[in-house]
């Protein structure tokens, strides 16, 4: 960035008259049009999505001077029929809408949301700056949302941005409230007073409100660790998943490494610009000094040529300025699929919960098994049965079929997110070239676009001085 130290060396910097014609890239490029990406089987419900207005406001409950205020966003959606509807939402909307689509939508690659980064809002030397920066940011995330083939269609996305008023659904539990009800029911759980319903056992036990399941979760994981024995049915078999997994991790750590060599280029390209401007306002300086100072011909044929090169300089350092900015652009690709790289994660973690799962309740149902086999066993040697042992006998069968019914909708859980995770990967492999494609275009098109300008600029320059070197070789 060019930095003036005087008033009217800024004067100087503004009369400098940057304007060009079009280069022959460019000219050469212009005809060139990428093919249309193939259309969607399902659109998205919304063809546009914008936010802007952030609004600070005061809670409703405690209005009072002090109270604890937040900042709302106008979200305006229009669908294909081009209707456009407004409404405001704030960053706890945000997260209640990732947190639903999380949770309904298992197995899928669901962008990450902005993080809330309370430190840089207090921390960032101009407060509208870092509101821009996440307005910015969550606009680009509905959009990644509306662009998915599942989530766009989505009813969490729908309700999102067409629900007037204040969003309809409701926020997440906290940790703290779900682990406190899983707590009161642990003791009923342990009595067999209380068994849950076969749909919440096709959930994550983490979720914390079925504290025993949670215990059974993390032995059977501790069993899995060392090497125990485990349900056949329920060990990873897909071989294609676990290639594709392996494959991933590979691209994670060369997608990393292609990242902080693109931040070290744009640091490059920032030291350029800044050089180059830094070479301009001296030549400024000196063009200055000549004129004031000058007593003859030569200091004011030299304030000319010094001029020359101030401008050449200065239009340089633009010129660098806006390369960078489109490297940025360009580049900010890879920093889109490093935050992949975190719903990646977050789809294999769905799928590996769901599959020990499905591993704990296939160990319960063959230690229940077990169980009814012996008090089986133990009740036909005793003449008319004993009662306590049929009792316990018939309480073991019913909490086998709970179990089995559990176990069912475990493993179709268990299928469907599977069957996510195989369709995200297709749309991955079609979606990742072109993407990547489009950005190395972009790129390239932009570093060969500038350099040719930049090329041009001291090619002017070489030529408009040319003299010089003929005079020194006729004085030699």
């Amino acid at each position: 960035m060019i930095h003036a130290e005087s008033p009217s060396a800024e004067e100087d910097l503004a009369t400098v008259h940057l304007s060009d014609p079009p280069s022959i890239y460019e000219s050469a490029m212009s005809s060139v049009r990428s093919p249309p990406s193939p259309p969607s089987d399902t659109p998205s419900l919304f063809r546009a999505i914008t936010v802007t207005d952030p609004r600070r406001e005061i809670e409703a409950a405690n209005p009072l001077p002090g109270s604890t205020s937040f900042v709302t966003y106008s979200v305006t959606s229009s669908d294909h029929h081009h209707q456009a509807l407004s409404v405001r939402r704030r960053f706890r909307d945000f997260v209640t809408l990732a947190d639903r689509l999380s949770a309904s939508h298992r197995g899928l690659f669901v962008p990450p949301r902005p993080d809330k980064s309370t430190v840089e809002s207090q921390t960032t030397a101009q407060p509208g700056e870092f509101l821009e920066r996440r307005r910015a940011a969550l606009e680009r995330y509905l959009r990644r949302l509306a662009e998915h083939p599942v989530l766009g269609r989505s009813e969490e996305l729908r309700v999102f941005l067409r629900a007037e008023g204040r969003l309809p659904m409701a926020g997440p539990t906290d940790v703290a409230s779900r682990m406190l009800d899983g707590a009161v029911r642990l003791p009923r759980q342990l009595m067999g007073e209380e068994r849950p319903a076969a749909e919440e056992a096709a959930q994550p036990a983490r979720s914390g409100r079925d504290m025993l399941r949670i215990f059974k979760e993390m032995r059977q994981a501790v069993v899995n660790e060392i090497g125990g024995a485990r349900p056949a049915a329920a060990v990873e078999e897909d071989r294609e998943f676990l290639e594709r997994k392996e494959r991933v991790q590979d691209f994670e750590q060369r997608l990393s490494t292609a990242s902080q060599q693109a931040e070290m280029l744009v640091k490059c390209q920032h030291d350029l610009e800044e050089t180059m401007g830094e070479l301009g306002l001296a030549f400024i300086k000196l063009l200055k000094f000549e004129n004031e100072e000058a007593t003859c011909d030569s200091q004011r044929v030299r304030a000319v040529e010094a001029k020359r090169v101030a401008t050449a300089a200065v239009k340089a350092s633009r010129y660098y300025r806006e390369l960078n900015a489109q490297t940025v652009k360009h580049l900010d690709t890879l920093h889109d699929y490093l935050g992949l790289m975190l719903a990646i994660r977050a789809a294999f973690s769905d799928r590996s919960n769901a599959q020990l799962t499905v591993q704990t309740l296939m160990s319960d149902l063959s230690s229940l098994h077990g169980r009814a086999e012996k008090l089986e066993a133990a009740s036909s040697k005793i003449f008319g049965g004993d009662e306590s042992r049929i009792r316990k006998l018939e309480e073991i069968r019913k909490t086998i079929r709970v179990t089995e019914e559990a176990k069912v909708c475990a493993v179709r859980e268990y299928e469907k997110i599977k069957e996510n995770n195989r369709c995200e990967f297709e749309r991955l492999d079609v979606e990742r070239p072109q993407d990547f494609l489009s950005m190395l275009k972009g790129f390239v098109q932009a570093q060969v676009g500038y350099a040719e300008k930049i090329a041009n600029v001291w090619e002017n320059i070489a030529e408009e001085t040319r003299h010089y070197a003929t005079d020194r070789t006729l004085s030699v």
